[in-house]
């Protein structure tokens, strides 16, 4: 048994400071950082990205228990702004793509509008809420190519039961400016080409390359399990392998991530049996 503490409830001005401080911690660490960055394409620039890598779709409005649909529509908003800074960003070898490095700071200012956000495991509201449906979209993504993620974090709580889930538990990345980041680095001699666009009901993603990608990649997960911790709260717990068969058939096995969540709800299903195992593939 995993055993995780219960969560310690802090003040807004306690919570506020220690934000400011990590952001401003954040910057400093960039602007002395020898970090290569991504840039996007100037005008339509493909820069010969024309292989399709992985491509993927989420569903931008659900109903969920106790949230406001408004919300949800003010997600949408939100969500256009973002990926209006990301769409044709171009990762070239050496290069580290930052989510928040092109996106900023979500603000009203710039257009942002309240969404759902998480606190000390309470839904909430915020400015610029919701965007962790794009970490969510961009983490499933690269999970699928040879790019390195050099910088995910994993949702501290499980909020919501599964409703009709379609890739595992824990495959995504929490966002929060700017020190809670989706970073991937380029460790391959190819070039590659990230697209993001909206439609009438999903967020869509594209990551396309240079040349044609000869390795596929699925994503296994395994030891997925509940647990009831001692002071009477639930946990979730599994752990995600990636799978990646070669072009001459041959397959290999490696880790991938391991996450842990408090669960904001009793869980009324059994879980799979320890060790039972799932995969996902594009």
């Amino acid at each position: 048994m995993i055993r995780i503490i219960q969560p310690i409830i802090r003040s807004e001005r306690r919570r506020k400071l220690g934000r400011e401080y990590f952001i401003l911690h954040r910057k400093l660490s960039d602007c002395f950082s020898s970090i290569k960055w991504a840039l996007p394409a100037k005008g339509d620039n493909s820069h010969g990205c024309s292989y399709p890598v992985m491509e993927h779709r989420s569903l931008i409005m659900r109903r969920l228990k106790d949230v406001d649909m408004y919300l949800q529509e003010n997600k949408r908003t939100n969500l256009r702004l973002a990926i209006s800074k990301l769409h044709g960003m171009i990762i070239r070898p050496g290069e580290t793509f930052s989510v928040w490095r092109h996106v900023g700071r979500p603000t009203a200012r710039k257009g942002y509008l309240e969404g759902l956000v998480l606190s000390q495991g309470k839904i909430g509201k915020g400015v610029g809420g919701g965007l962790c449906q794009l970490g969510n979209l961009l983490f499933w993504m690269f999970a699928h190519t040879p790019l390195s993620i050099v910088e995910r974090h994993r949702h501290s709580f499980d909020v919501f039961p599964d409703i009709n889930r379609s890739i595992p538990f824990g495959a995504g990345a929490t966002l929060s400016y700017n020190y809670i980041d989706l970073r991937v680095r380029n460790n391959t001699p190819h070039t590659y080409r990230l697209e993001l666009w909206l439609d009438d009901t999903h967020l869509n993603g594209r990551i396309s390359s240079d040349t044609e990608q000869r390795d596929r990649y699925r994503i296994e997960e395994t030891g997925h399990r509940i647990e009831h911790q001692s002071w009477g709260g639930y946990t979730r717990h599994n752990k995600l392998v990636r799978i990646v068969t070669r072009a001459d058939g041959s397959e290999y096995t490696e880790p991938f991530v391991e996450n842990h969540a408090i669960m904001m709800y009793n869980p009324l299903l059994s879980p799979p049996q320890n060790g039972a195992s799932t995969s996902f593939q594009r």
